[in-house]
């Protein structure tokens, strides 16, 4: 592949994400909000730009094959926050990307786009969107965009929804985990499938109580091989029973689920500051 670029480069999963891509294209754009980052490969070119803002978007599209969009505000806040970088920034990243005729926007969406819906419902890649959050409904927002633009425009999408990719430190993360690996697995699948039309799949390991059934995503190729199960005899020993009452504890959202609308969800995460991605194994 000639050229691909990178939004969200600076973020966690997309400076985990730089490296695997730059080996996959000739040329490889990265892209993020902040003035600079570290450790560019030979290959890649950085560039700072606000996703809202399509004059400094548009052009790092130009002559790409495909986009990686991983670039986002990565949280609950006010509506207000979020609409500038992902929900402007969505329609900018594939209106710039049918401009220049890019194949494909490969799009990191999220289970909060249908994280009001039980665990106790093992969820398809066909159900109606649920968020449980403004941060979700942008994501439901970017999916029904490529949806739109791939029977419009023909501009493919792979929307991957991602649980949690990040350490085990939680009873939730135990069905949920995507590890590192397993999420590079995915977006080169998103990516080297030959056809994928508008395509979801959720970003999730082989865990074996993942809440969520990719069955219909078959056609992607994408075969995680981690599974959550080593961490959970800990994980459950060290944590305080489940409450079936409370939405974070039995809804696919989580702590998104719990909180007011508006309100920071991060926290009550319990996520590894240390963690960086490279111990996912």
């Amino acid at each position: 592949m000639q050229k691909l670029v990178l939004t969200g480069a600076a973020g966690k999963l997309g400076s985990y994400l730089r490296e695997p891509l730059s080996k996959m294209c000739d040329v490889l754009i990265t892209t993020d909000i902040v003035k600079n980052i570290e450790n560019v490969a030979l290959n890649e070119t950085y560039a700072q730009a606000d996703l809202a803002n399509m004059a400094e978007i548009e052009p790092l599209l130009e002559g790409a094959d495909m986009v990686v969009h991983f670039g986002a505000l990565v949280d609950e806040a006010p509506f207000e926050q979020i609409l500038g970088p992902n929900l402007i920034g969505a329609y900018n990243i594939w209106e710039a990307a049918h401009r220049h005729k890019l194949r494909r926007v490969v799009y990191a969406s999220s289970i909060h786009a249908v994280g009001m819906y039980p665990k106790t419902e093992a969820i398809d890649i066909n159900v109606s969107h649920r968020p449980d959050t403004f941060y979700g409904l942008a994501k439901c927002f970017a999916e029904d965009l490529g949806r739109m633009y791939w029977e419009k425009r023909g501009l493919e999408s792979v929307c991957m929804r991602i649980l949690s990719c990040a350490q085990v430190t939680n009873p939730r993360a135990v069905g949920s985990w995507l590890s590192y690996d397993d999420l590079v697995r995915l977006v080169q699948r998103a990516i080297d499938t030959p056809i994928t039309g508008f395509s979801i799949v959720y970003g999730v390991s082989d865990n074996d109580r993942a809440p969520v059934d990719n069955s219909g995503a078959r056609h992607l190729g994408f075969r995680p091989k981690d599974n959550a199960e080593k961490f959970a005899e800990e994980i459950y020993s060290n944590s305080a029973p489940l409450d079936p009452n409370k939405p974070e504890h039995y809804l696919h959202g989580g702590p998104f689920a719990g909180i007011p609308l508006g309100e920071s969800a991060l926290t009550a995460l319990n996520l590894n500051k240390s963690d960086t991605g490279k111990s996912s194994k």
